[in-house]
């Protein structure tokens, strides 16, 4: 299964993969029409960014990103895990995860490292925690679907954006609480 996904998202397919989270709806990078494909599915706005799931640090920074100091500690400190970092990329900025999930990680990399990834779900909608709610709400237009079992954790990532001099933001605070989120930071 793994190569077969690989290989699909290579050549600009959408598939539905299982995250220690919740599910998610990804596509290669390197496929504009495939990332925009994901917001057609979701009836996302196109101008929305979509988050990159990464197999490990290095691979975010292969992508181009840079690590503050502050977002240093917490990608250490929290992944694999359900924190998404909102860093430098050039002159740009960029969300990763490493997600907690070992066939998910095995798949970045079969990929090149990253994959944009966003909630299996239709927008506004409840993200999916199983491959059968994926499925009623974007898998039928997915390529592909794959099965992970219910998502262990259930809840979003939370989502911090560390600013070049290291001021960090919690755009969204879901499975790791902000106050934990500066202390760590801190440390």
């Amino acid at each position: 299964m793994l190569e077969t996904a690989a290989r699909l998202l290579r050549a600009a397919g959408v598939a539905v993969i299982p995250t220690d989270t919740v599910y998610g709806i990804a596509a290669h990078p390197a496929c504009p029409a495939a990332v925009a494909r994901i917001c057609t599915i979701k009836g996302r706005p196109a101008g929305k960014p979509i988050a990159l799931l990464a197999a490990d640090a290095d691979a975010v920074t292969a992508f181009g990103a840079t690590f503050p100091v502050a977002a240093r500690r917490l990608a250490v400190a929290y992944w694999p895990g359900a924190l998404t970092l909102v860093l430098p990329c050039g002159t740009e900025y960029e969300g990763f995860r490493v997600p907690d999930h070992a066939f998910t990680r095995a798949l970045l990399a079969a990929c090149g490292g990253t994959l944009r990834v966003t909630s299996a779900n239709l927008s506004g909608a409840m993200p999916a925690v199983s491959a059968v709610d994926a499925l009623k709400d974007v898998g039928l237009e997915a390529d592909l679907v794959i099965d992970g079992g219910v998502s262990p954790g259930g809840v979003a990532s939370t989502v911090v954006k560390a600013e070049a001099d290291g001021t960090l933001t919690i755009l969204r605070e879901g499975a790791i609480a902000s106050a934990e989120i500066f202390r760590t930071a801190a440390s």
